[in-house]
């Protein structure tokens, strides 16, 4: 099992396309060799998904093409 990254120092930045009027806001952090952590700001008590670099990359190329 991998080791999780510890993220109580992390810097979280919210998502430029997010909905800030409806609340449906996605905050990723950068930084962290290897990962991206993801979570939902209206509620981020409940945790965050970590998502590998290579599969963020090519969720995001998708999103974008």
């Amino acid at each position: 099992m991998h080791e999780l990254p510890d993220l109580s120092a992390v810097a979280w930045r919210r998502s430029t396309h997010s909905n800030s009027d409806q609340g449906a806001c996605v905050e990723v952090s950068d930084g962290l060799p290897g990962v991206v952590p993801v979570r939902d700001s209206k509620d981020p008590s409940v945790g965050c998904l970590i998502v590998p670099v290579a599969s963020w990359g090519v969720l995001t190329a998708s999103l974008r093409g």
